[in-house]
């Protein structure tokens, strides 16, 4: 991806707030932070939207590459959404396409919106840009599986 992704490219936009710990010695959080940030919305995205808790089923989703493009600086306590969109599904597989968004002009209290406030309005500036691969696996095994039915149901919509 040569220029910087749009929010509107991605159809789940998930809340995770930075942390003080993910503050660096130079005052903005730390380049390994924004792989948290992906792993993070991925998972808490496909627990809600499955209603299931995911680490219960038979089959697992471990990480076989991630990567992550850096575009702007974050700082604690920016407020993010993470873009959540599928690039391909496979059989076992998903590779997801992401990226770190800072809600402009408000700092502190993610996860909690001023009551009656309308988040699809506040603009997004994309900070960062990454792919994440889930390969699932036998929970047991650790041999490759195909996607459990309950998460297939929920990814194929976000496909491009």
């Amino acid at each position: 991806m040569t220029t910087a992704p749009a929010a509107a490219d991605f159809p789940v936009l998930w809340p995770v707030p930075t942390r003080w710990a993910d503050n660096d010695h130079y005052g903005h959080v730390n380049n390994v932070a924004y792989y948290s940030f992906f792993d993070t919305a991925v998972n808490g995205w496909l627990m809600s939207a499955t209603g299931t808790d995911i680490r219960e089923l038979d089959a697992v989703g471990v990480v076989a590459e991630t990567s992550c493009r850096f575009l702007a600086q974050l700082s604690f306590p920016d407020e993010l959404r993470v873009g959540i969109a599928v690039e391909k599904l496979g059989t076992s597989s998903i590779v997801y396409s992401l990226a770190v968004f800072r809600v402009a002009g408000r700092r502190g209290g993610a996860g909690r919106p001023e009551a009656g406030r309308d988040d699809s309005r506040d603009e997004l500036v994309a900070a960062a840009s990454g792919r994440f691969v889930h390969v699932y696996v036998d929970s047991a095994t650790r041999r490759p599986v195909p996607i459990p039915p309950e998460i297939r149901a929920v990814v194929e919509p976000l496909t491009a």
